[in-house]
């Protein structure tokens, strides 16, 4: 098909482009982008009084399939995905079984492909089973597809069998992402560790917990020669040790997700068990850091972390209830109103974090408008108003503590390989 996007206000980092263009799609591809583009084209939109950005990139989301359809499939996941704004999505590898063998990482992939919607690639584990004992067949894994290596969820325990993980993976220049935490300091923790932890009575999980694992896996990376992208960073001691290793030079890049940067410890208080996330939700301290983070560079990406449970998992005791929230539907919107409308970021700054800093990281082909790049676009209206509600939700759980929320910003327009996958008004 091809495709006129007419009059749209283009935000393209990579090619630094910021104005008033049009965007010719054809076969699949960028064909051109310019002024006043005259083509007869199948379809034309008009985004005057848009944005039109490379398609959105989620370097961290939980798709669930195989083995919790219950929760999330590929396709309920994408179907979320694209209405969000998002184009590609990096699929976490705690899948049952686990995506550590070419055959779970290829079924991933052939499953994306049938729905028409959104790409996929694979995060493989970095160990077999996520168990930390021994590596997975990570060459394998990578010849399957996958694009990176954590066993998110867990830390490594055993630092020479990480320090063993990073030189391997550097010798095929692909990059561990680690998920920081000292079960040793967490285990039974619920809540970021503070005075609301304690005036709730329930058991925190103090920031040293998460900082400390940042600063050993940064370290062995430093001497493996190694790239390391940091999870879902939370804390303020976290952001200044990314920040110190930036400085020296070692290949660090980090994320953070929308939720550490809309919520803190205080929301607990409600006690609703969709703000229960590993890492927690944490102070004001920490979430201000985070977002001075991202201003000044230390933090490279938003990443969802999108972790769909059951409503009957989430609705017990706050004590009792899984780790995780979806997010593909909202971040967009959260990311605008926590970092355009408090004039954190510009609009270039948040693009890049969002879609070309993701696909730079994990070796995508993605993040650009590039003539002859792959067509993933996102069109957004940035100042489109919308009530975030339940039976609205795509994704196939209902997980997330901002249903009922006025949001405001939307993906109104989604192309993905040359096709318009998501319409909204």
């Amino acid at each position: 098909m091809s495709i006129l996007i007419k009059n749209g206000h283009i935000i393209d980092p990579a090619n630094k482009k910021d104005g008033i263009f049009d965007i010719l799609i054809e076969n699949g591809k960028i064909s051109k982008v310019g002024k006043d583009i005259k083509e007869k084209t199948k379809l034309t939109i008009d985004a005057k009084n848009k944005i039109v950005t490379p398609g959105l990139v989620d370097m961290h989301a939980h798709l669930r399939e195989p083995g919790r359809e219950d929760q999330e499939t590929i396709k309920t996941a994408l179907s979320a995905a694209v209405k969000g704004g998002f184009t590609s999505l990096a699929s976490m590898p705690n899948t049952v079984p686990c995506c550590d063998n070419q055959s779970v990482a290829k079924f991933i992939i052939e499953e994306a492909k049938k729905t028409g919607l959104a790409n996929v690639f694979p995060i493989g584990a970095m160990t077999k089973a996520r168990a930390g004992g021994e590596l997975s067949e990570m060459w394998d894994l990578k010849d399957a597809g996958c694009v990176g290596f954590s066993d998110d969820g867990n830390s490594v325990k055993d630092a020479a069998l990480m320090r063993r993980a990073l030189e391997y993976a550097s010798m095929f220049d692909s990059r561990v992402i680690s998920h920081c935490e000292d079960k040793s300091l967490s285990q039974g923790g619920v809540m970021h560790e503070g005075f609301t932890s304690t005036v709730l009575g329930l058991k925190g999980i103090p920031s040293r917990s998460e900082s400390t694992i940042v600063e050993r896996d940064i370290e062995l990376a430093e001497i493996a020669g190694a790239k390391i992208h940091i999870a879902h960073v939370s804390a303020k001691e976290s952001v200044d040790i990314v920040r110190y290793a930036k400085k020296k030079g070692v290949k660090v890049t980090a994320e953070v997700t929308p939720h550490h940067l809309a919520l803190t410890d205080i929301c607990a208080k409600t006690f609703d068990t969709n703000i229960k996330v590993n890492p927690p939700v944490r102070d004001t301290k920490d979430r201000e850091a985070l977002k001075k983070a991202l201003k000044d560079g230390t933090i490279d990406a938003i990443a969802t972390d999108h972790a769909p449970h059951l409503a009957s998992e989430k609705d017990v005791e706050f004590d009792h209830a899984p780790f995780g929230m979806i997010g593909l539907e909202t971040a967009l919107s959260i990311s605008i109103m926590e970092l355009i409308e408090e004039k954190i970021l510009n609009w270039p700054e948040l693009i890049t974090k969002l879609s070309l800093n993701p696909s730079r990281i994990l070796g995508l082909d993605r993040g650009t408008l590039s003539e002859g790049a792959p067509a993933d676009v996102t069109i957004i209206d940035p100042a489109k108003e919308w009530v975030y509600k339940k039976e609205d939700i795509k994704s196939k759980s209902t997980n997330s503590p901002f249903i009922g929320w006025t949001l405001r910003g939307l993906a109104t327009h989604v192309i993905v390989g040359g096709k318009l996958v998501s319409q909204c008004s």
